[in-house]
């Protein structure tokens, strides 16, 4: 029989994404439907060693599913990648009285809840809290779409100025390892070029597609970089050989970082944020564990933890189609 959960602790870890307070309220709000104690853990993992704990009730969590960024604050936790930090959290939850635990976060943060789980077979649930989309086992993680929304405003207002100028913009947006948010919000800015760490462009290709744009008679050009894509070593670089090579270019950079992390979260990532923690909460008291709650084919579906870490998700080729027709 499984252990009957009586208290369930919350936590959001690694990088912040919008989504993350509407997935904290609905954690807290579905334990309080069924009768369940919750607290929160303050930042993170290290929280968790340090004990740093708060009782949440459904009224705790008013007026927080617009807000960007986590109430319960991140940190990343070097001690807790130790077998002495991670028994110090062991002991921490024995004494709160605690006998599950949700994570919400990336891989980073699920590598942990893994080995939490194996450690000590301590009841875990993960909830997908990246804007990269970069997390197996969900079409899409928590801040994703606001991400997008938020990129495709800024290549809006950019473009107003490009028009005016005649230039040629760079637009890096976030996708260190994955290029998600580039591909989609390029089509959605309407950019001339995408270039994503899942496909080598390569700078002859670059030089012709902009020469091409060019002679079809465009006066301004935006090309959206993803900051992990290998065709240059960083966006300046690539501005300085494409500006060498092609004279005739004006070319600015606008590298938009955290903004895209920030914000009140789009409609669609409060309601996944909503869907996903009622899934996790209920499912740890239906006796599962170690699994991470995601979006299947629009429906709320589990993929084991060591699945969704170690799994690729990949970019989709249509898309890519579509972009390189839309960009004629």
């Amino acid at each position: 029989m499984p252990k009957t959960i009586k208290k369930v602790a919350v936590l959001t870890s690694g990088g912040d994404s919008p989504g993350m307070n509407a997935a904290i309220r609905s954690v807290v709000r579905t334990c309080a439907y069924h009768d369940v104690k919750c607290i929160g853990v303050y930042r993170g993992y290290q929280g968790m060693i340090e004990g740093d704990f708060l009782e949440m009730g459904a009224r705790s969590v008013h007026n927080i599913i617009n807000k960007g960024g986590t109430i319960l604050k991140s940190a990343r936790s070097k001690e807790f990648m130790t077998v002495e930090g991670r028994k110090k959290a062991y002991d921490q939850l024995m004494k709160e009285g605690v006998d599950a635990l949700v994570v919400i976060g990336g891989d980073g943060s699920f590598t942990g809840a893994e080995v939490f789980n194996k450690e000590y077979g301590f009841p875990v649930m993960g909830i997908p809290g990246t804007i990269d989309n970069d997390i197996f086992g969900t079409s899409h993680t928590l801040g994703y779409d606001t991400a997008l929304n938020t990129v495709v405003d800024c290549i809006d207002k950019i473009r107003d100025t490009a028009s005016s100028h005649n230039r040629l913009f760079f637009v890096e947006v976030m996708g260190r390892d994955a290029g998600h948010i580039a591909l989609n919000a390029g089509i959605g800015g309407g950019a001339e070029e995408v270039l994503i760490p899942e496909e080598e462009l390569g700078l002859e290709r670059l030089l012709d597609s902009l020469k091409k744009s060019k002679a079809s008679g465009k006066s301004s050009s935006i090309v959206v970089i993803a900051e992990g894509d290998k065709i240059g070593k960083n966006v300046f670089e690539l501005k300085d050989y494409v500006e060498a090579n092609l004279p005739e270019y004006e070319i600015r950079v606008s590298v938009l970082g955290h903004m895209q992390r920030g914000g009140a979260p789009s409609c669609y990532d409060r309601v996944l944020a909503s869907r996903l923690g009622v899934k996790a909460v209920e499912s740890l008291l239906e006796g599962k564990s170690n699994f991470m709650v995601g979006m299947v084919n629009d429906k709320v579906s589990l993929t084991p933890l060591e699945q969704a870490i170690k799994g690729h998700t990949e970019i989709d080729r249509e898309l890519l189609r579509v972009s390189e027709i839309m960009s004629i």
